[in-house]
């Protein structure tokens, strides 16, 4: 490899996002509330499914609210102290990888990544705060896609966040379709999917096919714009009509 080539590979590396896995991060009601476009006030009669939810906030925010919320993710199988001791190396992690790609991404929302770090470690937090009794309630529960532990047209509203198409490069096609078909099933309403673009805010290539599948599937399909963007580019979510 020549000098001009080991160059142009490590520009290349510094320009790009990177993590390692999938990220044990959270979310606040906030921010879901921006980027699944959603009234709160139409959400009470509601069952609301967030999956996969990670160490997001909108289940304890919304359950604080009066609404029925339903978070499922892999990560539930741990306890309090596996779960607090994660969270806080996984956001150092993705915080570190903003280091040099701050024009990958859109500030308007969070300022700087000081701000990414205040909404993350919230809604870190305040899922914390409520993990133990809710997973004894109920409202947190172990489950991995593409196959949830719940009976046909359980939730009137599923919303999944940062693991389809953002890790476009890891998880196939294949477990793309399964996923959406699963979150469908389990679905009433509608389900919300954000982002569709990776991290580099590239679209999914194959949303298109996606899309054919599940209008072949029975089920209706738009792409919407909503009122946030972080991952340049990265400013529509998938709606899947399960009526």
């Amino acid at each position: 490899m020549s000098v001009g080539d080991e160059n142009s590979k490590l520009e290349t590396a510094h320009e790009t996002y990177e993590i390692e896995d999938v990220a044990f991060i959270g979310r606040t009601l906030e921010e879901y509330v921006r980027m699944f476009d959603l009234d709160l006030d139409e959400l009470h009669d509601a069952t609301i499914l967030d999956c996969p939810s990670g160490a997001c906030a909108f289940v304890a925010e919304a359950t604080k609210r009066g609404i029925s919320a339903v978070g499922a993710d892999v990560m539930y199988q741990s306890d309090y102290v596996d779960l607090d001791e994660r969270g806080e190396v996984d956001i150092e992690m993705a915080l570190d990888g903003f280091d040099g790609v701050e024009d990958l991404f859109e500030w308007d929302f969070y300022g700087d990544v000081n701000g990414v770090r205040d909404h993350w470690t919230n809604a870190y937090e305040t899922f914390l705060d409520d993990y133990s009794a809710g997973l004894t309630s109920g409202r947190y529960v172990p489950a991995k896609l593409p196959t949830l532990p719940f009976e046909d047209d359980k939730f009137t509203l599923t919303l999944s966040a940062h693991l389809l198409f953002l890790y476009a490069d890891r998880l196939s096609y294949e477990f793309h379709v399964e996923s959406l078909r699963e979150l469908a099933r389990v679905t009433e309403e509608e389900v919300r999917v954000y982002p569709l673009a990776d991290f580099e805010g590239t679209p999914y290539p194959r949303l298109d096919e996606i899309l054919d599948t599940l209008m072949e599937d029975g089920h209706g399909v738009e792409i919407e714009s909503v009122p946030f963007e972080f991952q340049r580019g990265a400013s529509d979510i998938l709606v899947i009509d399960c009526a």
